[in-house]
């Protein structure tokens, strides 16, 4: 069996799952986020690391769920971006950069106006936003230059933790895709760095892991893991790949949704291209997989935006069907802009402006309008990122809010398709496929492919939301030239 860690923003995940498929439940432990003045978002990696240790004893209890099987390697994945800075022996130098973190913003601002951001973006296929990690180390350059110079590595979570429990510096390569890497070759673009005025600083940047990369555990780790010292470790992919992999997606063309604090939508492709957008955006990620691309398109939105607006009416997520299905589609006249996040918009264009809106209320409005238009809202962006990557073959759906049984048939009405959906941890699962094959014993995709169940698309709830969504891109369009101005 393998040992499978999601370690999310806020919450790490572990759960066991054996080679035939099945699985132990999750078990959960919750992270701190620092929100600071000055849109800062940051993280303690002690904290992160606790969590692991909690989560992983947690799911071990579980083994004789599945036979007590022995643990053949822990897999690894987790959140992207931002800025993980180390010393040589793993020990943070200062807190985490959340890729929630908003202080790079006005570095965005200047790369937009210089054309930095274009010609990123036509090196590397990258999308910068205030949360990557470019545009946070220009910003620790120019602000605190001692912290970098004190740093070893530049990294992410999942590298992060790895070094802490393995010793290995290291990342993989979906993760080093953003923002420096040529996918292509798997090597940094030294171009791309000196677009960034970041080139004094390619040392803290660890060359990606080949493809197959394990890394063994540490006796002191093991010990806190309840493990067995040398145990293989896999690092990577991050989150959005992973779950594109655990959800099934193997062909060429097909498309994968995540719809969860953020809302990531991704295609397959055999080429490494990018998403072709009016923007700079999105991302372009190398995969365990010689001659397998994805192309992202990573919203920021999602249910955190959700959440904020169920606390704001004092709503419990458990009601979200119940209020869905008291407003009509269209939400009675309501309709929402969903940027709800404090560093704006990332996908599929950038504005560290951006903002959310809810409009056409009237003193008919009740609790479940608002409600409904946010999701559409939502639901809309997610067709808006799905038309830039062009997805052309089927759409898989994971994530909390994939769960939803209303939510879903609102986004198969937007997309204009059936959804095949996936309840189950599915990074973990991708994270677990790219184990077994390192190990050298891959499991069959096809009978291990995750369990679907299918949302049909209702042919009035397409007709319905084709105008929907035109209105939407309308008021997008007149939304974004005045933030422009601010």
């Amino acid at each position: 069996m393998i040992v499978g860690v999601d370690i999310g923003t806020s919450v790490t995940k572990a759960q066991l799952i054996s080679r035939d498929g099945r699985t132990t439940p999750a078990h959960e432990a919750r992270s701190t986020v620092y929100t600071l003045p000055g849109h800062r978002v940051e993280q303690d990696l002690d904290d992160v690391v606790g969590t692991v240790e909690t989560v992983v004893r947690a799911a071990l209890a579980d083994a004789a769920q599945l036979g007590d099987e022995p643990a053949e390697a822990l897999a690894l994945t987790g959140q992207g971006d931002g800025l993980w800075l180390r010393d040589a022996t793993g020990a943070p130098v200062g807190r985490a950069l959340s890729w929630m973190d908003g202080r790079a913003a006005d570095r965005l601002d200047r790369w937009t106006a210089d054309g930095t951001l274009h010609a990123l973006h036509r090196r590397t296929g990258v999308g910068l936003f205030p949360g990557s990690a470019a545009p946070l180390l220009a910003h620790l350059a120019e602000h605190e230059p001692e912290r970098l110079a004190a740093a070893h590595v530049a990294g992410y979570c999942v590298d992060a933790v790895v070094q802490r429990l393995t010793g290995a510096v290291t990342v993989d390569v979906s993760d080093a895709s953003q923002p420096f890497l040529d996918v292509a070759t798997r090597t940094y673009d030294e171009t791309a760095l000196e677009l960034c005025g970041l080139s004094a600083h390619r040392r803290l940047l660890p060359d990606p892991a080949p493809p197959g990369t394990l890394h063994r555990l540490l006796p002191d780790a093991a010990q806190r893991l309840g493990l067995p010292a040398g145990l293989p470790v896999s690092a990577g992919p991050f989150d959005i790949p992973a779950c594109a992999f655990g959800s099934g997606v193997a062909e060429p063309g097909e498309g994968n949704l995540i719809i969860g604090t953020t809302l990531a939508a991704q295609v397959l492709d055999t080429e490494p291209r990018p998403a072709i957008a009016e923007d700079p955006a999105g991302m372009l990620l190398a995969t365990p997989y010689e001659g397998r691309y994805l192309r992202v398109m990573p919203a920021m939105i999602g249910t955190a935006g959700l959440d904020w607006l169920l606390k704001l009416l004092d709503v419990k997520i458990e009601a979200l069907d119940a209020l869905l299905v008291q407003s009509p589609p269209g939400a009675s006249g309501v309709t929402a802009l969903p940027f709800l996040s404090a560093s704006g918009e990332r996908a599929p264009f950038v504005d560290p402006r951006a903002r959310g809106r809810l409009d056409g209320l009237s003193p008919l409005a009740g609790r479940a309008d608002l409600v409904r238009a946010l999701c559409e809202a939502v639901a809309y962006s997610a067709r808006h990122c799905m038309e830039a990557l062009g997805v052309t073959r089927t759409v898989t759906a994971c994530g909390g809010g994939a769960r939803s049984g209303e939510w879903a048939r609102i986004f198969a009405g937007v997309l204009g398709g059936d959804l095949e959906v996936c309840d189950d941890a599915v990074g973990i699962r991708g994270a677990a496929h790219v184990a077994w094959r390192s190990l050298g014993t891959p499991v069959d995709p096809g009978a291990w492919r995750a369990r679907l169940r299918t949302v049909t698309a209702e042919r009035g709830l397409i007709d319905h939301y084709a105008e929907g969504y035109a209105a939407y891109r309308h008021a997008l369009d007149i939304a974004r030239e005045g933030w422009s101005t601010r």
